[in-house]
């Protein structure tokens, strides 16, 4: 059996970015708004009036300070509240193709790779601009890569789910490199009139070559081991699709946006994901003190610190757990592979680390890796 490896990994950033205060000037301004218009109903206890969102809300409920999107002016204009990005001709290439070409690119350079030298390419994430031709194919032609590519959906663990498989079609003779690619524009699926959730989630795509090891250049990652999972929950859910669009309350309806019931989230995933790391290193008989790193989704702080501190023992320090939520928000399947990329390059052959993944499904997914020589 083949042994897979991470030759090298990519990020690209939307060049917008939203404070804090920017999102809640805009939240307020609408909510007042609405608020005043019905005004008498909310008297006469018929409506509850929509509560006013602060800074120091959402930093202490999630750890995020601002997050970068692909259009800026349509979510923070009160009366829009959402982001306005252009529909593209056909004959255009997408714009989720082109950002996972952006990051891709970077990916390919870092390994010296030409597109020609992937044999295939896998579309993870959350958020598919459309059912088909997958977005993968999309992204095969305009690289110019050979092969095969499909998309896959695991919600925010969709990029440790297309590691595994990119592992697997590696081990397996399949294929001998493969670029995952994550694309996420979330933004285009929050609801940002929910003061609960108007804040979590930011735009970004994100890249990683897996390949054959007697391909990777030096400094590649030795996949030690992966785990998935999954439990069906209904806590986080968007019901957008083509068989709900039709629907009497039509695509503008609250459900056809992110919607989560986030203290079950937390209350359930937490336990969850500390029991799934714990025995995944157990199996491949290391402990929490042999990890140098945790690359933890990017989902909420307060998860990240308990999930950590069951694994380690101990509350994790930056360097142990870094963070990028604060500057990128939730972004996804693409915020643990940010994590990665931005705060790897000063491991030593042999250190270890862990990429992890959680999100809706539930789904979750962990990858040990080792720093090779």
């Amino acid at each position: 059996m083949k042994t897979a490896v991470i030759s090298s990994t990519g990020l690209w950033t939307p060049p917008d970015s939203i404070s804090n205060e920017e999102l809640v000037a805009a939240y307020n301004a609408w909510a007042t708004t609405w608020n005043k218009e019905r005004e008498a109903d909310i008297g006469s206890g018929m409506l509850e009036p929509k509560p006013m969102s602060s800074v120091e809300f959402i930093e202490k409920a999630s750890g995020i300070k601002s997050r970068h999107v692909m259009n800026k002016s349509g979510i923070i204009d009160p009366d829009i509240m959402a982001p306005r990005i252009p529909e593209r001709k056909n004959d255009e290439i997408s714009i989720m193709a082109e950002i996972a070409v952006n990051a891709a690119r970077q990916a390919l350079d870092a390994a010296g790779r030409k597109p020609e030298d992937i044999d295939a390419v896998i579309c993870a994430a959350s958020n598919m601009q459309r059912a088909y031709p997958a977005m993968a194919i999309e992204v095969q032609k305009a690289l110019g890569c050979s092969g095969f590519a499909f998309d896959m959906n695991v919600a925010c663990s969709s990029a440790t789910f297309g590691i595994q498989t990119a592992a697997d079609f590696v081990r397996a003779g399949s294929a001998r490199s493969v670029l995952m690619v994550n694309p996420e524009i979330c933004s285009g699926h929050l609801n940002f009139t929910d003061r609960d959730s108007h804040f979590i989630f930011g735009d970004v795509a994100t890249a990683v070559l897996v390949e054959e090891e007697s391909l990777a250049p030096a400094g590649h990652w030795k996949i030690l081991g992966s785990r998935l999972k999954t439990e069906f929950s209904n806590n986080i859910r968007n019901n957008f699709g083509f068989l709900n669009r039709t629907a009497p309350e039509g695509i503008d309806a609250p459900d056809k946006l992110f919607v989560q019931e986030g203290r079950k989230v937390f209350k359930e995933v937490v336990p969850m994901v500390a029991e799934m790391i714990s025995s995944h290193m157990k199996e491949l008989g290391l402990q929490g003190t042999d990890l140098r790193r945790m690359w933890l989704h990017q989902a909420n702080v307060n998860m990240n610190r308990l999930i950590s501190s069951k694994v380690l023992g101990h509350e994790a320090s930056a360097d142990e757990s870094p963070t990028v939520l604060d500057t990128y928000a939730n972004t996804s399947s693409a915020g643990s592979i940010i994590a990665f990329h931005k705060h790897s390059a000063d491991f030593a052959a042999g250190e270890k680390g862990l990429i992890c993944s959680f999100g809706a499904g539930y789904s979750a997914g962990t990858v040990v890796v080792e720093k090779a020589a």
